[in-house]
């Protein structure tokens, strides 16, 4: 259970202190083994948090999950022990954030603004009153000492790269001439690209679109935009409406690696948020299933579907199961299974902090499992695509390689292991593609 706490009714919500204060709650849900986005959703739910300040916590939330490192790095310097409680930990983390930003000309607030502000965040908070003076003094001694302790923090792995350590030796060990960059990478905030409804428009006359609207872009893919600036999807031209879907250009790559026709029986398994799901349909007018384990998740795949105007049936399910499954086989099926999710942490910052050594050896088991229930369900010559969000050989090459050996499954042509890039030609998260085709009965 995630402990969100109101803030004082002097809190001004259009404060940074009133920012802060909420942010550090999110903070203090991650340490305790909560995924940042859920987090988050439940301060929207409980607090009156008005759209803008929103924004703003979110933002807060998510600089300090890729400062974290650092910013423990830092209070070990500068408190004589760890802060408590969780609360007053992630308001230390925020605010330092913001001032290691703000050295460096992207933080937006004066130190003066974010160190008074912090101070007000812990008078407005639940059980923190007590701490304003800490927070005072561990903030300006930063100041004070900052040309000394920014040496001192970044002497460890997680103080100068924001990672655990044993992510940053797997990552050195698996890719030994890319693993900096990587790191870097997941560090930037992520683009927000677009994925045009070719059912609906083209590439450019939705470019024209956005230039109409005042918002510039480029393409980075056969169907995919990526808007210069990010903004809130209420504003972005055509969504309500399902000319556009967010999804990462590497994300879009997926659907067209089945070639699927009209008329075919297609299975799009651990299908939320349904994402890929609308891109099959808009490729071609298919029996599509899509299949999740969490019915609640299900609701959001039939959002993304209302919007799109497209049709799937929805069915909740166990993938390692067939109980859901009338027996008739498919075409194609869509395997996007569990994954530790390491490709996309500039999206999920918080997974880094979130997941251990053990949970890919764990979860690269339950997708085999998975997998081999699905080639079970696919028919003679029909095409299965594995696909992870993970840079882990375990859960990737290996998992592929190992799949292919055990169903003698004919492997094709698709891209292997996609590192994350963030450049202006090839801007997307880093995901691994492997195409099976089955052997003829």
């Amino acid at each position: 259970m995630i402990q969100i706490s109101l803030l004082s009714s002097s809190a001004k919500a259009d404060s940074l202190a009133y920012q802060l204060a909420y942010a550090a709650q999110a903070v203090a849900a991650v340490r305790a083994g909560h995924a940042l986005p859920q987090a988050l959703a439940q301060i929207f739910a409980r607090s009156d948090a008005p759209a803008a300040s929103r924004g703003a916590i979110q933002d807060l939330s998510y600089r300090a999950m890729r400062r974290l490192g650092l910013a423990d790095g830092l209070l070990a310097l500068l408190a004589n022990k760890p802060p408590q409680p969780e609360a007053l930990h992630g308001l230390l983390v925020s605010a330092l954030t913001l001032l290691v930003d703000e050295e460096e000309g992207e933080a937006g607030y004066d130190s003066f603004t974010v160190v008074n502000q912090a101070v007000e965040a812990a008078a407005i908070s639940p059980d923190m009153d007590f701490a304003k003076g800490v927070v005072n003094a561990i903030l300006r001694r930063f100041l004070r000492e900052r040309a000394t302790l920014m040496p001192q923090a970044t002497k460890t792995p997680p103080g100068t790269w924001n990672y655990p350590t044993w992510w940053i030796d797997r990552l050195k060990s698996a890719y030994p001439e890319d693993w900096q960059r990587i790191l870097h990478v997941g560090n930037q905030p992520p683009p927000l690209t677009l994925r045009v409804n070719r059912r609906r428009s083209t590439v450019e006359q939705y470019l024209a679109t956005l230039a109409a609207a005042g918002m510039q872009a480029r393409q980075v893919g056969p169907s995919a935009v990526r808007l210069d600036k990010p903004v809130p999807v209420q504003q972005i031209p055509g969504f309500a409406e399902g000319l556009v879907s967010v999804q990462d250009a590497a994300a879009q790559l997926a659907a067209p690696l089945l070639d699927v026709a009209d008329g075919m029986r297609v299975l799009d398994a651990c299908a939320a948020p349904g994402g890929k799901t609308g891109h099959l349909l808009e490729l071609a007018d298919l029996d599509l299933l899509a299949l999740d384990h969490d019915p609640r998740r299900l609701q959001r795949i039939d959002e993304n579907l209302q919007r799109l105007q497209l049709k799937a049936r929805l069915t909740a399910g166990d993938a390692r199961a067939d109980d859901w499954w009338d027996g008739q086989p498919f075409d194609r099926i869509l395997a996007d299974v569990p994954c530790t999710a390491s490709g996309i942490v500039r999206r999920h910052p918080d997974i880094r902090w979130l997941r251990r050594k053990t949970d890919t050896a764990q979860l690269a088991t339950l997708s085999a499992q998975i997998l081999d229930k699905l080639w079970h369900m696919l028919r003679p010559d029909g095409k299965l695509l594995l696909v992870t969000c993970s840079l882990w050989p375990q859960e990737s090459e290996q998992q592929a390689t190992a799949f292919a050996q055990k169903h003698d499954a004919i492997r094709l042509p698709a891209p292997g292991q996609l590192l994350p890039t963030a450049g202006a030609d090839a801007d997307h998260d880093g995901l691994f593609y492997a195409l099976f085709q089955k052997t003829g009965a």
